[in-house]
């Protein structure tokens, strides 16, 4: 794979010395340029045929081996479907159509990634057409979401591929200790660390602030003892940004900083380093566990943290089977139906559940329906070390001083002192 192949040999006199992201240089030529990374054909090991398998990173120990299986974001999708179609050169060519919706079903997933039937409007000359039917009609908000995000990715993508990410990755100021801060906060506190989110609309609830700016609320945030902070950068539903992720890094925020972002392509991981990511979420009801896996490794070599969501009993035992996991968030909010219930939260950590996040030391956040200091207990006592809110905080008129009211006390350094 010329375009991600990582040199080994020392520099030659007069050559600048390799960068930390050799693997991200641009295509030779326009055809390597321009074919599906997805597509490339790995030489067996004795330099024979084509592997007959797309690029994985399951099983992927160095930097170039991640990297290079990050480029092949649906992995989990091409093996699902078991549809491929033979190019010229021999090399196995995924059948995006078959691989589409093959996502639904994997690891016990619902979420179909894009429409099944293709999309609903089509054009003839001038004219367009609106034809729906269930293979091309989201059946759920998440499962529009997805379907809007991966169109979207794939236009960024297009814009600018992996090796273009190259010069903002090195640029990019080093990622911050986020796990570090979560059990700093805990200890300090003797409560869970907060990772207060900088978040403007919802789909569910539109709107929550009208004067919204970004880095004043994360300012705030840090100041009355948010351990860390989440930036929605999602636009279409969110009303977020990268820019307001790139701002709050760069007025000088100390608190780490989660892109709150639907991951469905391992690009992402990529540019929300490169925005000033310390960590990243990965939705267990959107990624299969290959996905999770590989993805996990990326986030290694970058440096960045995942936080791992999961809803049911059914995504916690399958994020509980995954090696490297460090944080798991149980969302007591349903994604396909946006109902809360907080109960969630305890639910999942009884029994041998609990005991086996002790014995991985995984770190637990609470997420949705935390708005008292009743319900900070609450999940405290089930076993959470962090909790992660929003919307609680971002509609009150000072949302830094709301954290006070949020856990009962001031649990900033100064307040502590």
């Amino acid at each position: 794979m010329e375009a991600l192949a990582v040199g080994s040999a020392p520099p030659r006199p007069g050559l600048a010395a390799p960068t930390r992201y050799p693997h991200l240089r641009r295509p030779r030529t326009l055809a390597a340029a321009r074919r599906p990374l997805a597509a490339a054909p790995m030489e067996a090991a004795g330099g024979g045929r084509p592997s007959p398998a797309p690029a994985r990173c399951a099983s992927a120990e160095t930097e170039s081996e991640v990297d290079e299986a990050a480029t092949s974001s649906h992995a989990a999708e091409v093996e699902a479907a078991g549809a491929t179609e033979q190019a010229d050169n021999g090399s196995p060519v995924a059948d995006a159509a078959a691989a589409g919706a093959s996502i639904e079903g994997v690891d016990g997933i619902r979420i179909r990634r894009r429409p099944v039937t293709g999309p609903a409007v089509h054009y003839v000359g001038p004219f367009q057409f609106r034809l729906e039917n269930e293979g091309n009609t989201p059946r759920n908000i998440l499962e529009k979401i997805v379907w809007d995000k991966d169109v979207e990715v794939s236009q960024m993508k297009e814009r600018r591929p992996l090796y273009m990410l190259k010069g903002a990755l090195e640029a990019a100021p080093p990622a911050r200790d986020f796990v570090g801060a979560l059990k700093a906060s805990y200890d300090r506190t003797g409560l869970p660390a907060l990772i207060a989110e900088v978040k403007k609309a919802s789909p569910s609830r539109g709107v929550l602030r009208e004067d919204f700016d970004p880095v004043q609320i994360a300012q705030a945030y840090e100041k009355n003892g948010a351990a860390c902070l989440s930036v929605l950068t999602d636009e279409k539903y969110f009303q977020g940004s990268f820019n307001n992720l790139e701002a709050i890094r760069n007025a000088g925020v100390q608190c780490p900083l989660l892109c709150k972002e639907f991951i469905v392509d391992a690009w992402q991981l990529y540019y929300a380093r490169s925005k000033g990511a310390d960590a990243v979420l990965l939705i267990a009801a959107v990624l299969p566990d290959r996905d999770i896996k590989y993805m996990l490794k990326i986030c290694k070599i970058l440096g960045m943290a995942a936080l791992v969501e999961v809803h049911d009993e059914r995504e916690m035992d399958r994020v509980l089977g995954i090696d490297g996991v460090q944080l798991i968030g149980i969302n007591n909010r349903n994604l396909e139906t946006f109902e809360v219930d907080i109960s969630n939260t305890k639910k999942l950590l009884e029994g041998e559940r609990g005991r086996l996040i002790t014995q991985k030391d995984v770190i637990v956040v609470g997420e949705s329906g935390l708005v008292t200091p009743e319900h900070i207990s609450f999940v405290q006592n089930a076993g959470v070390k962090a909790v992660l809110v929003g919307e609680s905080l971002i509609k009150q008129e000072d949302p830094g001083k709301a954290i006070a009211g949020l856990f009962g006390k001031d649990i900033s350094h100064a307040g502590a002192s």
